[in-house]
C-alpha cells in the first residue's frame, strides 16, 4: 500500500551547559498533555531537516539560538510517545542566555543534571539517563 504508514519523525535537544563547574540542562515545563517536564523538541515539519528542526524547536520553546554541537541517537520504541509512535533524533547543543517558556512550553529552564525534577514525561528519563552515562 502507498504510501506507507511510518511513525512520525520528531527532534529533542539536549541544551547543555557548565555552571560553577557542574552540568546543567534546560527543561520545557509542557502546557499541553502529557504534562510535566521535557527536553525541548517536536515534529519535523516537511521540507525542513532534522537539524534545522531541531534550531527551530529550541528557539520556539526556549528563546534561545542553540548550535549543535552533535547528533547524539535516535530513539523509535513505539511507546515513547503516549499520543502517538514517533521517533526521535536527540542532538546536544549549547546556547548563551536564559531560556523563557513559549509556544507549548509554560517556563524553560536550566537544571543542574543531578537536580533533576521529578515528572519528565515520554521518554525523555531515558535520553537523559543515556546522555549522563556517555559522559556527554
Amino acid at each position: 500500500m502507498w504510501p506507507p504508514k511510518t511513525p512520525y519523525l520528531t527532534v529533542d535537544i539536549i541544551i547543555e551547559r557548565q555552571k560553577d563547574g557542574r552540568k546543567q540542562i534546560v527543561l520545557v515545563k509542557r502546557k499541553n498533555p502529557p504534562h510535566g517536564w521535557a527536553l525541548p523538541g517536536g515534529f519535523v515539519d516537511y521540507g525542513e531537516t532534522v537539524e534545522e528542526a531541531a534550531v527551530r524547536e529550541a528557539r520556539e520553546e526556549t528563546g534561545l539560538d542553540v548550535r549543535l554541537k552533535r547528533q547524539f541517537h535516535v530513539y523509535s520504541d513505539p511507546s515513547r510517545d503516549p499520543r502517538l509512535h514517533t521517533v526521535s533524533v536527540v542532538f546536544i547543543a549549547e546556547a548563551d542566555g536564559e531560556p523563557q517558556g513559549a509556544d507549548d512550553a509554560k517556563e524553560a529552564r536550566f537544571f543542574y543534571i543531578d537536580e533533576l525534577p521529578e515528572n519528565i514525561v515520554f521518554d525523555h528519563p531515558r535520553i537523559i539517563q543515556d546522555y549522563i552515562e556517555s559522559k556527554y
